[in-house]
């Protein structure tokens, strides 16, 4: 999908093209700059005028004739500090987010290898915004996309490194029809809503981000499993550093090294792709979708009650659980949740 360049847009790559040939079109200093070479200039007379006032002080006799006069210098030059700092806030920001769009744009821009580099999320940004996409910014059908893709990937990842450190195929789903675990679609909801507003900034945000977002949803999901079905599916009491064996350090340092691998390569690529849905049929397929999840969680929900009440020795009490029973017997069960602990 080609993207327009505006006047502006030309007008500074043609400078920039010059620039590469040779020719004399010297960059622009920003304004800013030059205001803050100005406000040095301020600073340096601030001090000579307060040099002024240190000898008034030195030799007066009476502390009451210059006190207002002293206090009114000390609030202003705690409002510039406020002031300062506020800059000082806002040009950091300004200078990560140029560099990470720019690291990001070069990176794109790498000749393909095995893997294709990730489109910039400048890049998504602007297509969603030229073409109207009804998933553009973070909007509740993006999000269902991204709860969608990332409960099959996060299955289909878990199956691979199963694979690869035990040697044989288990299954990681969470729900009973499908290659599904709504722990990595939340996960990625999550990540994604913490995230996204700190897409076009450097990695430490993002770590941060990742690092708190994951560890809240693992605890939670962890918190709510065993509260309503008095298991767990992991447990990391064994590890250093855990709260009450629901997190721990080790796995929260994932998440957010997870949270830079996320918004920097696998939100953009999932964004790509979510791009391609047309916009006629994204909205109806997103709601049939999200209706076959939601039947797929309740069902889920109920098999896994009966099958903890079958395990307790509890006999079925009318013909739904009897029906249950027959459709969810404790094999199957145990085939898709290959790790419940009860």
């Amino acid at each position: 999908m080609s993207i327009k360049k505006t006047a502006d847009a030309e007008k500074a790559v043609r400078e920039a093209s010059e620039r590469l040939r040779g020719e004399k079109v010297p960059p622009k200093p920003m304004e800013l700059e030059l205001k803050s070479a100005a406000l040095l200039d301020s600073a340096e007379k601030a001090g000579e005028e307060l040099g002024s006032l240190y000898t008034t002080i030195a030799g007066a006799e009476d502390c009451e004739v210059l006190e207002l006069d002293v206090k009114q210098k000390i609030q202003s030059l705690d409002a510039a500090n406020d002031n300062i700092r506020e800059v000082y806030r806002r040009t950091r920001n300004m200078r990560d987010e140029l560099s990470a769009r720019w690291d990001d744009f070069k990176h794109s821009k790498r000749k393909k290898k095995l893997i294709s580099p990730a489109p910039s999320n400048a890049s998504i940004d602007l297509i969603e915004s030229e073409t109207k996409h009804f998933t553009q910014g973070l909007n509740i059908y993006k999000l269902l996309w991204i709860c969608y893709i990332g409960s099959f990937v996060g299955v289909v990842i878990e199956l691979l490194w199963c694979l690869l450190t035990n040697g044989y195929l288990e299954s990681r789903a969470g729900l009973v029809w499908g290659p599904f675990n709504l722990l990595y679609g939340i996960g990625a909801m999550a990540i994604s809503i913490a995230l996204y507003q700190y897409r076009n900034y450097g990695k430490l945000k993002a770590f941060i981000g990742g690092f708190i977002a994951g560890s809240v949803v693992e605890y939670v999901c962890s918190w709510a499993q065993e509260l309503m079905f008095g298991s767990r599916s992991w447990d990391y009491s064994d590890k250093p550093f855990n709260l009450n064996g629901r997190i721990c350090l080790l796995y929260s340092v994932f998440w957010g090294l997870l949270g830079i691998l996320w918004i920097k390569s696998l939100y953009p690529r999932m964004a790509e792709l979510i791009l391609k849905i047309p916009n006629k049929i994204g909205k109806p397929l997103t709601w049939i979708i999200f209706a076959f999840f939601v039947i797929d969680a309740v069902v889920s929900v109920i098999a896994c009650f009966r099958w903890a009440q079958r395990l307790g020795g509890v006999e079925a009490a009318n013909w739904f659980w009897s029906f249950i029973d027959s459709r969810f017997p404790n094999e199957r069960m145990q085939r898709i949740y290959a790790n419940m602990v009860f």
